[in-house]
């Protein structure tokens, strides 16, 4: 494979710092809880870490009744996103929850926000302060779905393609219409070659929208190694079997970035109505932490029994491996007696994992492989489910 020049592989790493130290990323998570709650096993003798990314997740994971949850992220703005979802449950009513974040923010928002404020940590309300308008969500205001970084990638790519591609406002609203696997193949048989024209292949072949949408250069890299059209047949195929295999009906992850909102049956666990007296109850069981990993497990040492990597060992294997490695020697260290560790990747294998580390390690893809193909978001290259000892 071609390599870029250092200098662009520079800036392209510029960017994404760039990006990464001065916004919010993800507005919500981009893995499916349904699987990793059937991978984890959860028991209220469970203390979980897991990275904080939306915090969607984690109050998922607050249902099957852990000791505690610990999220920990390097961003604090994705702390304060998950912070201001707590003041809702603890202070605030089911419609009040949905309309922040099931419909992406209304003109009641602005007053339940005040209420709620002093409910914040100083840095939570500090940054909300500055983005409250991230909740307008009317007819000339954005939904909270279509700001911060992953979600201006999917606000411009909605409005470009109705403005270019006007055929796709009228076959999306069928495609999650569509009440059988037969006619999703069939709208999305339409869809695709409209879809992907030379524009659409051109955006998604850009470094910087992978940036915003949270991939770094090593994570793309991976990507164009392991499949063998390169980064666009990678997301090519992964778009077609999840709009071809995966019922629309319940697949929320695709309809929030292509409608800007969710629906009351189309939802995560956490924005269901029948849910949220019981996450209400156990929030005192979570807690966020802005820090690294490492950093987290040294001055909070365990044991742990689950930890949910998401997919950050990926950049960390290759942009800083010795970090990586005392990644590892924390876990190892706060890990209690066959603690279970989840991870994703952009790659095939756990070839990210350092060797010293997968000799400590148990896998089990005779697990992950079988619903990883049934994945409701599709853009992970594979799911690892690992044991210590």
């Amino acid at each position: 494979m071609k390599q870029a020049h250092p200098l662009s592989r520079r800036l392209q790493d510029a960017f994404f710092g760039l990006v990464h130290g001065n916004r919010l990323i993800y507005n919500t998570c981009w893995e499916d809880p349904r699987l990793d709650r059937r991978l984890l096993g959860l028991s209220p003798d469970s203390r979980v870490v897991v990275i904080t990314s939306a915090g969607d997740n984690a109050l998922d994971y607050l249902l099957d009744d852990p000791a505690g949850v610990a999220c920990v992220d390097l961003n604090f703005r994705q702390n304060a996103l998950l912070e201001l979802k707590r003041a809702l449950f603890l202070h605030g009513s089911h419609e009040e929850l949905f309309s922040f974040f099931g419909q992406g923010g209304g003109p009641d928002c602005a007053g339940v926000y005040a209420r709620l404020r002093c409910h914040l940590p100083p840095y939570a309300a500090a940054f909300w302060d500055a983005n409250r308008n991230y909740f307008k969500a009317g007819r000339l205001s954005r939904s909270f779905y279509y700001h911060g970084a992953s979600g201006a990638v999917a606000f411009a790519f909605s409005r470009l393609l109705s403005l270019v591609k006007p055929r796709l406002r009228r076959d999306i609203p069928r495609l999650l219409a569509a009440d059988s696997p037969e006619e999703q193949r069939r709208v999305y048989a339409a869809i695709e070659p409209v879809f992907w024209d030379r524009l659409s292949r051109w955006l998604v072949g850009r470094p910087a929208v992978m940036a915003l949408l949270g991939v770094p250069r090593p994570q793309i890299g991976l990507i164009r190694d392991s499949h063998p059209g390169g980064l666009e047949g990678f997301v090519r195929e992964k778009m077609r079997r999840v709009f071809t295999e995966s019922p629309m009906a319940e697949n929320y992850f695709w309809r929030v970035y292509m409608t800007g909102r969710y629906t009351r049956e189309c939802c995560p666990e956490y924005l269901k109505k029948a849910n949220f007296a019981t996450i209400r109850e156990r929030l005192p069981r979570l807690s966020s932490h802005t820090a690294s990993l490492s950093a987290f497990l040294q001055d909070n040492p365990g044991p742990y029994s689950h930890f949910i990597l998401l997919d950050h060992q990926d950049w960390l294997a290759y942009h800083d491996p010795a970090a990586l490695a005392e990644e590892w020697d924390r876990i190892f260290a706060a890990a209690a007696p066959g603690a279970k560790i989840l991870m994703r990747s952009a790659g095939l294998d756990v070839s990210f994992v350092p060797g010293a580390a997968r000799r400590r390690l148990r896998f089990f893809p005779e697990l992950t492989e079988p619903l990883h193909a049934a994945d409701r978001v599709g853009t992970y290259g594979s799911q690892h489910l690992a044991v210590v000892g």
